[in-house]
This record gives C-alpha cells, sequence and structure tokens, in this order.
C-alpha cells in the first residue's frame, strides 16, 4: 500500500510515505533546512497515517481485540549542511530535557556525512539546485545548469538521463506560485532584451504565458499564475500550434 503525500489539515503533507505488506510503515522527510521540528510534524504524519490506516482495515479501536498496528520507521533527510550531530532525534531529548514522557518520537536523520548510494546522490542534487538558484535565482537556467552539473559530475546520472523532463517539471512545481511567476517574467525579460524589444505590460505577460505553454505547464497552473482564464490560455495555445504548422507549410 502506497502513502505518499500523507493529507493532515491545511494541506501539509509528507515527502514520501510506504508500507510493506501490514507489519511496517515507512514515512520520509526530506529538508533543506533543519530543525527538530521535524519530530512533531513527523508524530502528526504518523498518527493521520495509523487513523487512516484503521479506516480502511475496518478495525475496532473500541473492541477488546487487539489490533493489528504496522510497525513505524520515521527518516528524516537533511540536505542542507547541519549542526546536528546525532543520528536519531527524540521527542524527549529536543522538547522535554531527556525526562520521560507519555509519548516518545524516533526520527531516524540521514545527512550527506552518514549517506551512500542513490540517497547521497539525491543530498548531493539538491545541494547543486540551491547553489544554481543563488547564482540565477528562480529561472529555467538555474534548472538547466542543475542537470548539466550533475550529468557532468555523475550525480543521478541515470536516473536524469531516463527522466530528465520529469525532473525538470517537478523542480519548477516545487517553486512557489510567485517564484514560478518571477522565473518565467525572468525568461521573457531577458528575451526581449536580446531581441531589442519594448513591450507593454500586457504583452509581455502572455510572452510569459507562451513561456509557460513552450514548458508544457499545465493549463490550470498557467491560468493561476498569470490570471488568464483558461479560455484565453487555449486561445493563445490554438493560436501557437496555427504559426507551428503556417511555419511548416
Amino acid at each position: 500500500m502506497s502513502i505518499e503525500n500523507t493529507f493532515i489539515v491545511k494541506d501539509i503533507t509528507n515527502d514520501l510515505g510506504f508500507s510493506v505488506k501490514d507489519k511496517l510503515f515507512i514515512l520520509v522527510e526530506a529538508q533543506s533546512t533543519a530543525s527538530v521540528n521535524i519530530i512533531v510534524r513527523s508524530f502528526m504524519y504518523l498518527a493521520h497515517t495509523y487513523q487512516e490506516h484503521f479506516k480502511e482495515t475496518k478495525q475496532n479501536l473500541y473492541g477488546t481485540k487487539p489490533v493489528i498496528i504496522p510497525k513505524p520507521e520515521l527518516y528524516v533527510i537533511f540536505s542542507c549542511d547541519t549542526s546536528i550531530d546525532t543520528d536519531v532525534l527524540t521527542l524527549s531529548e529536543q522538547f522535554f530535557g531527556g525526562e520521560e514522557a507519555a509519548i516518545e518520537v524516533r526520527v531516524k536523520v540521514i545527512t550527506e556525512k552518514n549517506s551512500k548510494g542513490i540517497i547521497e546522490q539525491y543530498i548531493l542534487f539538491t545541494k547543486v539546485l540551491d547553489e544554481q538558484v543563488k547564482a540565477y535565482g528562480y529561472t529555467k537556467k538555474a534548472i538547466d545548469e542543475t542537470l548539466r552539473i550533475c550529468e557532468s559530475y555523475d550525480i543521478l546520472n541515470e536516473f536524469l538521463k531516463e527522466h530528465e523532463k520529469e525532473v525538470a517539471d517537478i523542480m519548477i512545481s516545487l517553486y512557489s506560485q510567485d517564484e514560478i511567476y518571477e522565473m518565467f517574467l525572468h525568461e521573457v525579460k531577458e528575451e526581449s532584451k536580446a531581441e531589442g524589444k519594448a513591450e507593454g505590460k500586457a504583452e509581455g505577460k502572455e510572452d510569459m504565458v507562451i513561456e509557460m505553454i513552450k514548458n508544457n505547464l499545465e493549463p490550470s497552473l498557467i491560468s493561476t499564475i498569470s490570471h488568464f482564464s483558461l479560455e484565453k490560455i487555449n486561445e493563445i495555445k490554438e493560436r501557437l500550434l496555427n504559426n507551428v504548422q503556417l511555419a511548416n507549410e
């Protein structure tokens, strides 16, 4: 059973969750900023996951028969440099001064120092991405440079060769709406400068929409960012297709 993106109130989600038959729940969080608050969030994800598990399996929590409860494992991957030097973060140590409490939560910590294989490569990948965003902002160039550098240094190389477009789309989707807007507005401005254009605000906005269409973003996402209606976006898309067809004739 998959428990990807476990839902918590107010759209809080965990990064990855899965179970092994009915015996084990594994919940994983990846963080670019280290914080012991991950212990509390992991506890919340786990509690909700158990709640959903009991609903799906139709077990009676009020009966006398012991319920079947999968054993949990909680992990956090810190892709940043961190002063946290322990392999396990516990609720009692971090929040109750080491005193015994009614509940205990143990989150296993994975960093670049104690990781290997694909997880180590994932951490290196996120570090490269962070550096490129610092250099180029939230732009497509930052994504392109990240993929180029990782290919050069054999970081997730095999995976990226097979799934480069999907990875680029995911990287874009991780940006906030403001960041996506900034990304494509930056691209439009740079292209306009290169071509010596002096376009008005509305015209520049349409160019931004065209760039998003060319990059295969979902119309609903384009509409949210640009505030254009879906009808307007489809009209622009159709016009683009007609221009391509005319150019090929």
